[in-house]
């Protein structure tokens, strides 16, 4: 599996990171940061990182096969951005490229209270088919640390990427 991984803004990074660690090697991983995201975020050697000012990096090309894209997290900024069909960086432009060639699109939007705008954004954009997963807390599965919240977190993306894992314990299932 090909697997563009996008962090926008710099609130909210740590999770985008932990979720990049927590891919299985099998994976082959494309990420592209924000200049807020890589100002919070140390460069790991093992990854393709591209900054979002690269429009010519393979990612933004339709021709480039990629599987999905997860932006974890997504500012609200970038969220309007591709729900208005703006692509003027790589993570929106990869993002456009994901809903024009009907790829898998993740977006866990971050801040919260959401405003009707960003609403509407997030019904625009789940309408035609992208995931909106904003990171909300799962207290059934047995989480008392912040790092078993994340696990849960990382663990659902994985669920709705395709990615097995075993990250959290699911409902009533034995460990």
């Amino acid at each position: 599996m090909r697997l563009i991984v996008a962090l926008t803004g710099a609130s909210g990074t740590r999770l985008g990171r932990r979720f990049i660690e927590a891919l299985p090697d099998n994976i082959e991983i494309f990420v592209i940061l924000s200049q807020n995201a890589r100002k919070v975020l140390h460069e790991e050697e093992h990854l393709r990182i591209f900054d979002a000012d690269d429009i010519a990096a393979p990612v933004a090309s339709g021709s480039f096969r990629c599987d999905a894209m997860a932006i974890i997290p997504t500012s609200m900024n970038t969220l309007a951005k591709i729900a208005c069909g703006i692509a003027d960086n790589l993570v929106t432009r990869a993002a456009a490229v994901q809903i024009k060639e009907r790829r898998t699109l993740l977006l866990a939007p971050r801040e919260m209270p959401f405003s009707p705008i960003a609403l509407e954004n997030m019904v625009k954009l789940s309408r035609i088919g992208v995931i909106v997963a904003p990171p909300v807390a799962g207290y059934y599965a047995n989480i008392e640390t912040l790092e078993d919240m994340e696990n849960f977190l990382i663990g659902k993306w994985f669920d709705l990427l395709g990615i097995e894992h075993n990250l959290y314990q699911r409902w009533k299932e034995d460990s």
